[in-house]
C-alpha cells in the first residue's frame, strides 16, 4: 500500500484570503515606513518596560528589519496611530529565506502601549499578524521543492511579560514547545586558562573568512532543534550590534578549501586557499541597555563548532578568550543565550564556566 500523501503546504497553512486591519480601539491602521523608525523604537521602549524588561530594541536594530532578506512593509506590518497621529499599537510578521531549508517559518511581534490595553487590541493583531504568517506559508508552498515541507509560526514570550500575554497566546491557537535561558558570567571572578593544540589556532573575525564563518556556522547547528541554514543574505543581515573587536575564529591549519567548492546547493563558492573555520565566536554590543541594566556586558551571539570537531574545548577556548577580551575592555559581564535543550552539553560548559540564569523566553508555535 503507498503512504498517504502529505497536503501540500498551501492546504495546510489554511491562509485568509483577505487580512482587515483590527477594529478594536478605534486607531488607524498603516504599514511601517522606514521614517517610522524612531517613533516605533519609542512605541516598543513603552511597552517591552511595561513588560518588567531592563532592555529594549534599538532604533538601529529596527532600521535593520527595512533591509532583511525576505521584508515587505506592506504586507508584514501594521502601525495603529491615534487622532493625533501617535503610534499606540505595532506588529511585524518576519519571514526568512527558504534556499537549503527543511521548515518553513514565520515569527509573530507585537505590542499594545500600556495606556490602551485591555480593549482587545492585542488579540485582534496576533489574529492578523498569524493569518499574515499563513498567508506567507502558503505562498512558500507555489514553489514544488517547498510544498511538502512543514511549517511553523511562532512568538517568544519573556518569563517577566505579563501571564496574561500567556493566555493571550493560547486563545490565538499557539502553545509552548522551547524554552531557553539568558545567561550571565560575572568578569570580575578568575577566568580558566584554555588553549588549543595545533593545527588548531584561534584568529581574529576576519572579513575575508565571512563566507567559511557561514558555512562553519550552517555545519555546527545542522543538528541544532529548528535550526536552518543561513543564506550569504541572511547571515549578512541583522549586525547592527556586531562587536567584531570581541569575535573571533578558529581554523584548522592542517586544512583549506582547495577549490571552488559548496557545502549545500545555493551557497556561494569558497576560494581555493581559503582557511578552514571550524569554530566561531560572533559577540554582540548592547551598549543601549547598559543603564537600564545596571552593569556592562559583551553579548555572545553565536558560539558554535563544526561537528566533526567537537570534543577539543575549541568552543570553550573561544568563549574564555572572549570572556577575557570583554574584561579588558572594562565590561562587568559577559552574558549568551541557550536554548536549555541544546543536544552540544552547551548549558553543561557554561556551568562549569560560572555562568548562571538571569532570565528565561519561551517560544509558542503553531505547527503546520
Amino acid at each position: 500500500m503507498s503512504p498517504p500523501v502529505r497536503a501540500t503546504i498551501g492546504d495546510r497553512a489554511a491562509a485568509p484570503s483577505a487580512l482587515p486591519p483590527p477594529t478594536a480601539g478605534g486607531l488607524t491602521w498603516r504599514p511601517w515606513t522606514r521614517a517610522d523608525v524612531p517613533a516605533l523604537a519609542e512605541l516598543l521602549r513603552a511597552v517591552q518596560e511595561a513588560d518588567g524588561r531592563d532592555w529594549f530594541t534599538s532604533a538601529a536594530g529596527l532600521e535593520e528589519v527595512f533591509d532583511a532578506p525576505v521584508f515587505d512593509a506592506a504586507a508584514d506590518t501594521l502601525v495603529g496611530l491615534d487622532a493625533d497621529g501617535t503610534m499606540l499599537a505595532h506588529t511585524w510578521v518576519e519571514r526568512y529565506p527558504t534556499d537549503g531549508v527543511s521548515l518553513l517559518r514565520a515569527s509573530v511581534f507585537g505590542g499594545v502601549h500600556p495606556s490602551r490595553r485591555g480593549e482587545g487590541i492585542g488579540t485582534e493583531l496576533l489574529a492578523w499578524g498569524t493569518g499574515r504568517a499563513r498567508q506567507a506559508l502558503a505562498a512558500s508552498g507555489t514553489d514544488a521543492r517547498l510544498a511538502g515541507l512543514p511549517g511553523r509560526i511562532a512568538a517568544h514570550l519573556e518569563d517577566s511579560d505579563p501571564a496574561e500575554r500567556r493566555g493571550l497566546l493560547r486563545a490565538g491557537g499557539l502553545e509552548p514547545i522551547r524554552y531557553y535561558a539568558n545567561l550571565r558570567r560575572d568578569l570580575s571572578a578568575p577566568v580558566p586558562a584554555i588553549g588549543l593544540e595545533p593545527p588548531l589556532r584561534l584568529v581574529p573575525w576576519s572579513d575575508a573568512l565571512d563566507d567559511a564563518t557561514r558555512l562553519a556556522r550552517n555545519d555546527a547547528f545542522r543538528d541544532h532543534w529548528g535550526s536552518q541554514p543561513r543564506t550569504p543574505e541572511s547571515w549578512r543581515a541583522f549586525r547592527s550590534h556586531f562587536a567584531p573587536q570581541w569575535s573571533f575564529l578558529v581554523v584548522d591549519e592542517s586544512v583549506e578549501y582547495e577549490g571552488s567548492e559548496r557545502e549545500q546547493p545555493g551557497d556561494a563558492t569558497v576560494a581555493p586557499g581559503t582557511p578552514y573555520v571550524v569554530g566561531l565566536h560572533q559577540a554582540e554590543r548592547y551598549e543601549h541597555v547598559w543603564e537600564t541594566q545596571g552593569y556592562t556586558s559583551g553579548h555572545t551571539g553565536l558560539l558554535g563548532v563544526r561537528r566533526a570537531y567537537r570534543g577539543r574545548r575549541i568552543a570553550a577556548a573561544l568563549l574564555t578568550h572572549a570572556m577575557n577580551v570583554y574584561a579588558a575592555d572594562g565590561m562587568q559581564y559577559a552574558e549568551l543565550g541557550v536554548d536549555t535543550d541544546n543536544p552540544t552539553g552547551a548549558p553543561a560548559l557554561y556551568a562549569r564556566l560560572g555562568y548562571a540564569k538571569r532570565t528565561g523566553s519561551t517560544m509558542y508555535a503553531i505547527e503546520i
